[in-house]
């Protein structure tokens, strides 16, 4: 991992991982070569290249099916969906996609609405595994102030969100069931005002996580009670939040469904880095969808979900006996929140719907 400046979550930045799953020192080419030479789009090793393949086909096919839309077709729609189709045509271009190519896309396609249920969604999941939930989570929440400050980063809500977890008060524990190798975490920091520094009272931080088995409460009952590892709190007149909590551990996504198929065939593994879900909310402010990593996590650079960003990276420090009060945890973190005022987009919102429809 390279160092960077401070992060925005007022942590020293040392440790800064991009989402890109490069060490940092150099951005890896999106189309997966080492960075030395641009890999042609065709795949044929430069054989002809992206103009010369265009050419080959019916210049007029493409504007031909855009211009079959209705001039009823409202604007938005026919902006995506001539954008859509553009792309998708270009794309069987430059691959010179072969029929059988073609046919097994459709099925892969119709496969993920097969697998689909109601605690699992296959075509959500590869839209993570392919990064695109985490892009379309970035251009939906780039903001920055005037004077170019920027708040803590948003990531992908995932599907475990529940809107029923309950307040806690303050110094509270979401370890309902503390399992054997679990690791009683202290968690504290406040939530802040990006351009004025000061803490925000009254802001809500909602947290959730998996327990040691990689599982959350909704899919665990042998296991843990309803709520665990939930809870919601309210900042103090300082902005300022304290829970304990445990130290996440990372898991591997469900592999049985068709969504591990294109894992395998890309050569990747199924790996979350292990992570705490936040959800920071004020009514004055724009709020922040997050999860937060542990620093040494291995799966940070290669997160199956595409959705680690630098300045969402978790310190972890044991607690020092005889030192600052900490009750029974044997580890202590600190994570501050930027939030940035809605005169910036008075119109944001949270995404709160989670990938399996199902309210847990």
């Amino acid at each position: 991992m390279t160092t960077t400046n401070a992060a925005a979550n007022g942590t020293n930045g040392n440790h800064a991982t991009p989402a890109n799953g490069t060490n940092g020192n150099h951005a890896a080419p999106a189309n997966g070569t080492n960075g030395n030479h641009a890999a042609p789009a065709n795949g044929n090793h430069g054989v002809h290249n992206h103009e010369e393949t265009k050419s080959k086909f019916d210049p007029n096919f493409t504007q031909h099916v855009i211009e079959l839309m209705s001039p009823d077709t409202k604007p938005r729609h026919r902006e995506i969906l001539t954008s859509l189709i553009r792309h998708m045509h270009d794309f069987c271009r430059e691959v010179e996609l072969k029929q059988d190519e073609w046919i097994l896309g459709v099925n892969y396609i119709n496969s993920l609405g097969q697998a689909y249920q109601k605690n699992r969604n296959e075509t959500w999941r590869v839209c993570d595994i392919l990064g695109i939930e985490s892009l379309v989570d970035e251009i939906n929440h780039k903001v920055e102030a005037a004077d170019g400050k920027v708040p803590t980063s948003s990531s992908i809500l995932g599907p475990f969100w529940s809107p029923d977890t309950p307040f806690r008060a303050l110094g509270a524990s979401v370890v309902q069931d503390m399992p054997s190798d679990g690791q009683l975490t202290y968690f504290h920091g406040v939530v802040r005002d990006v351009e004025t520094g000061r803490g925000i009272p009254n802001a809500v931080f909602d947290m959730w996580q998996a327990s040691t088995n990689g599982k959350y409460d909704a899919h665990d009952p042998e296991n843990q009670s309803r709520h665990n590892l939930r809870g919601k709190f309210r900042t103090n007149e300082h902005g300022a939040f304290w829970f304990y909590c445990l130290k996440p551990t990372e898991y591997a996504i469900d592999t049985s469904g068709p969504s591990a198929e294109l894992l395998s065939i890309m050569g990747r593994h199924p790996y979350r880095p292990a992570h705490i879900h936040i959800m920071v909310t004020h009514d004055e402010y724009i709020g922040v969808t997050a999860q937060l990593y542990p620093e040494d996590d291995p799966y940070l650079e290669t997160d199956t979900a595409c959705a680690v960003k630098e300045d969402l990276l978790l310190h972890f420090e044991p607690v020092v006996p005889g030192g600052a009060e900490r009750g029974d945890a044997v580890l202590d973190v600190e994570y501050n929140v930027n939030l940035l005022s809605k005169k910036y987009k008075p119109d944001s919102g949270m995404l709160m719907q989670n990938a399996n429809q199902d309210k847990f």
